[in-house]
Parts: C-alpha cells; structure tokens; sequence
C-alpha cells in the first residue's frame, strides 16, 4: 500500500499543479494556447505513473491489474474534469482546424505547448523516480533508460490499431461534442480506458502524439519514424476519416459533401395550391 499511497500522492500534486495553471490563464485569454501546455503536462505525467505500476506494480507492489485500469479510468476522468476544453491532444486540435473551429496560428501555439508540456512531464516523472520512494520507484528509475515500448506489433498493424481506434474515439468525440460535460466527459473516460485496455497488445491505444511521444518514444526497438508512423500518422488519418464520415466533407479542405446529398424541400402552402387550381 506504501507504493500505492505515494503514486496517489504523485497524482494529486500533478492535478494541482495543472488546475493552478489552467486557473491563473484564465486571466490573460491571449495565452489560452498556454492551457494544452497544462493538459498535456498533467495527462503525460500521470500516465507514465500508471505505465509504471503496469510494468512494475503487479509484481513488485502487489498491484492487480483491476488497480491499473481503475487508476487510469481515475486519471483520464480527473483529466477531463478539470482540463475542461483544453484537451492535450493534438488530434483534437487538429479536428478543431479541420472544422474551421480554430486558426492557423492559435493550432501551431497549441499544439506546440502540448508536445512542451510532454516533454517537462517527463522530466519530472523522471525525478520523481530517482527519488525512490518506493522499492516500485526503485527499480523503475533502473530501468528508466530501458523501458519497454508500447508497440508490441509491427509497423503496419500499429499504424492500422491507431487508425482505428482514432476513428472510433473521434466519431463518439464528435457525437458528444453539443453534449453536457455531465455525460461527455464520463464516455470520453470510459471509451479511451477501454480502448487502451483493449490495444495493449498492439499500441496500447494512446490516440494521442503527444502522450505517445512522452510515453514510448524514448523506449528502444523501434527508430523515430516507425514511431512517427504509428502513433502520429495513424491517429491523423483516423481524425480524418472520422470527420469525412461524420460531415462527409473536410470543411478545410472543401466545401462539397462527398458522401451525404441533403434534398431540400419546399411544401407549398395550401392558399397557394388552391390559386394555382383556379388559373
């Protein structure tokens, strides 16, 4: 329990440090963009401390796996909660830019400050493990610099998960977009615990370049293209398809609707019908 009370502590000093940023931006709405930073920060670092009591807490810390997929329904939950608009995921952005939801510009910032905010995120959970509080966190800041990749499949079959499993999230994503937060933020969490649950042996399902790139980027096997191809090219083509799928047009792109034709039709009034008997 030692290993599990330190980990809770971790995760409440990593919400907090995200809720008092995001609560401080509030003041300047020029660097809104800076709140990715926040989220994206919060979601990397939290997720790594899941990742690590997946690979070390089953059998060092007597963690079963209902506390992992628990931990990470909690984290993902809390993420929503708090994080609110700000998503940390690149591809939500981008399908914002796509809809003509956002500018160019404010999408660069943004998605510049989450892949900054993953990167401190890992710095920090890096120190945390060297502080070694528990023996979980012990030998996990041995095996820091031989960390086991998340890609357990090939190149293709990871590109085709992520593609996939992006559709999926990106289709409900859109589904729920007008929804209340009451119900769009518990399905979010559900649906991306059950698809990262579902893909661990493939990608894990991280639906996110950013999280990936904190998460398994770093791990060897793989070069930083394949990784590239997966986890980033894969979830932009699925965001994609997802959106010609559900508008049956990229807005961005074109204006036609290539896959949905609306009828317009005109009901006549019945003063009129009569008129036009009488001529």
């Amino acid at each position: 329990m030692s290993g599990l009370n330190a980990s809770l502590g971790y995760f409440v000093a990593v919400v907090v440090f995200a809720a008092t940023g995001r609560t401080l931006l509030k003041k300047w709405p020029r660097f809104s963009f800076i709140s990715e930073f926040a989220s994206s920060f919060m979601l990397v670092a939290c997720w790594l401390e899941v990742q690590t009591i997946v690979e070390v807490g089953e059998w060092a810390g007597g963690l079963g796996a209902d506390v992992t997929v628990t931990m990470l329904f909690g984290v993902l939950l809390t993420h929503g909660v708090i994080c609110g608009g700000a998503s940390g995921n690149p591809t939500v952005v981008v399908q914002r830019f796509l809809q003509l939801e956002a500018a160019t510009l404010p999408t660069l910032l943004a998605v510049a400050s989450q892949f900054v905010g993953a990167h401190l995120a890992c710095l920090a959970a890096l120190y945390y493990w060297s502080l070694e509080l528990t023996d979980m966190h012990m030998i996990k800041n041995l095996m820091a610099t031989q960390c086991s990749t998340s890609l357990l499949a090939s190149v293709l079959q990871g590109f085709f998960t992520e593609c996939v499993c992006a559709l999926i999230f990106h289709l409900i994503h859109l589904n729920l977009q007008r929804r209340s937060a009451l119900i769009q933020v518990p399905l979010i969490a559900v649906l991306l615990t059950f698809l990262s649950y579902t893909a661990r042996g493939y990608t894990s399902a991280y639906i996110n370049p950013s999280l990936a790139y904190g998460l398994t980027f770093h791990c060897p096997g793989f070069t930083f293209m394949e990784y590239a191809v997966v986890y980033w090219l894969g979830p932009l083509t699925g965001v994609t398809l997802a959106l010609l799928l559900y508008m049956g047009h990229i807005p961005r792109i074109f204006a036609k609707n290539l896959l949905y034709f609306q009828k317009t039709r005109f009901r006549v009034p019945k003063g009129e019908k009569a008129e036009k008997k009488k001529l």
